[in-house]
């Protein structure tokens, strides 16, 4: 290609580009290109469409400290040994110790030690908190990816393994809410009313 040749698609190129970023979001066609219920892109920017219901739904998996979302579905520290052993021992190592990533068991009576030891048994302040985290963010590979009983069975098992529940104790959305953890009163508010 000639050097002349070169100069003159550079500088229609250019051309281009200014004049598609000249356009407007009004001048411009954002709609999406599949047709779908969703709504037409709002007025402004062309950041996107508004989530649907399902759509927020589908993402509002947050459980609460007091069990609040919790879905049916129930486990036992048998069961979750099983699942744990395929899903989570690979990273977090037999029975929550020497592991590739976080240690998951032990340390209780560490925390205001020279070397505290932070595990689910001696820092997590609710069994919630532990179940929520394990739907959500477990296994590594494949995050959201446990059924909801396969959630509470490994649950179950950590809490047995940190020696906070039985090894016959059953998991679920009335249960789990009321168990204990050691250092639920280890946290104190950010904000002190009356302060």
């Amino acid at each position: 290609m000639s050097m002349r040749r070169a100069a003159t698609l550079t500088a229609t190129l250019f051309v281009l580009a200014i004049s598609a970023a000249a356009q407007t979001p009004a001048t411009r066609d954002v709609r999406p290109r599949t047709t779908s219920s969703r709504p037409s892109p709002p007025k402004g920017p062309a950041l996107g469409v508004p989530a649907s219901a399902a759509e927020i739904e589908a993402m509002d998996v947050s459980i609460g400290p007091d069990g609040a979302g919790l879905p049916p579905g129930s486990g036992t520290p048998k069961q979750g040994a099983s699942v744990y052993a395929v899903k989570c021992a690979a990273c977090h190592g037999a029975e929550g110790v020497s592991g590739i990533n976080d240690r998951l068991a032990g340390g209780q009576g560490t925390l205001s030690s020279a070397a505290p030891v932070k595990t689910i048994g001696s820092y997590w302040p609710y069994a919630t908190t532990v179940f929520d985290f394990v739907r959500r963010a477990m296994p590594y590979p494949a995050p959201h990816s446990l059924t909801d009983a396969d959630a509470y069975a490994v649950t179950a098992y950590l809490l047995h393994l940190n020696g906070i529940i039985g090894p016959d104790d059953v998991m679920d959305a009335t249960s789990l809410p009321k168990v204990k953890m050691p250092n639920r009163d280890g946290f104190i508010p950010a904000i002190t009313r009356g302060k």
